[in-house]
């Protein structure tokens, strides 16, 4: 399904990533796996033991990494096509808690790594002029708010970068995103009782999300057969939130 795919996957060694990174390599992919924690990586690695992984350190939020990345991307894997901005952080405080260093934090690794990936990767394709694909990890925060008014916010400025992104690469790259709701990993501790009950209570479909069905979706929206969707925001919510 994915077999003529070259992909990077940002916050790839856990969580919804890792089953990012499997399910695009049984679906033939070769893969490029980015996240900060060396020790997870090399995991990922004696895990999936593929000739088809490659693995990368690098912190999404500084941009001399993220230079560096693709400077060693380009002489490596010069035929890159796809792109999942995928690492993330939650706190899961309140905006009253948040000290300056903390919003700081959360903006540069959920916004500004976004912004630096897609930068790099768009002119790469546009140069090339040839054919990409984007999909960005937003979240049901983005669109219906959060009781971590400062994820929300980072999560809402993925979906108007999505839109813009697609414009802006426009014939050559594809660009979407997806907004899961509450998936199954360890950052649900982290959300409030009172918020979790929220949105368990209005989910039309009651079996809770896991890594792998935002997996299956983000593979969808990689591959051609998502050729006729660009600038979309794919809602995986169990109809928790209809709009």
């Amino acid at each position: 399904m994915l077999s003529s795919l070259k992909v990077i996957i940002t916050g790839a060694a856990s969580g919804i990533g890792k089953e990012i990174v499997r399910h695009s390599l049984q679906n033939n992919a070769v893969v490029i796996a980015c996240d900060f924690n060396e020790s997870a990586l090399e995991s990922l690695r004696g895990e999936m033991a593929s000739a088809k992984l490659y693995t990368y350190s690098v912190d999404v939020s500084r941009f001399e990494e993220v230079t560096e990345l693709f400077s060693s991307i380009e002489r490596e894997h010069p035929d890159i096509n796809g792109l999942v901005n995928n690492a993330g952080i939650y706190l899961g405080k309140n905006i009253i808690d948040y000290l300056p260093e903390d919003i700081n934090k959360v903006l540069d690794t959920n916004v500004k790594g976004c912004i630096y990936f897609s930068q790099w990767f768009g002119k790469r394709i546009l140069e090339t002029k040839s054919q990409g694909v984007i999909v960005n990890m937003s979240s049901v925060s983005g669109v219906e708010g959060s009781s971590d008014a400062i994820y929300g916010l980072s999560k809402a400025a993925i979906l108007g970068l999505t839109k813009s992104c697609a414009m802006n690469f426009s014939p050559y790259i594809r660009v979407n995103s997806v907004a899961p709701t509450m998936v199954n990993t360890a950052m649900i501790s982290r959300i409030p009782e009172w918020r979790q009950k929220e949105y368990q209570e209005h989910q039309l479909i009651k079996e809770p999300l896991s890594p792998e069905d935002i997996a299956d979706t983000v593979i969808f929206l990689l591959s051609n057969k998502s050729r006729a969707y660009t600038g979309a925001t794919f809602d995986i919510n169990n109809g928790c939130y209809l709009r």
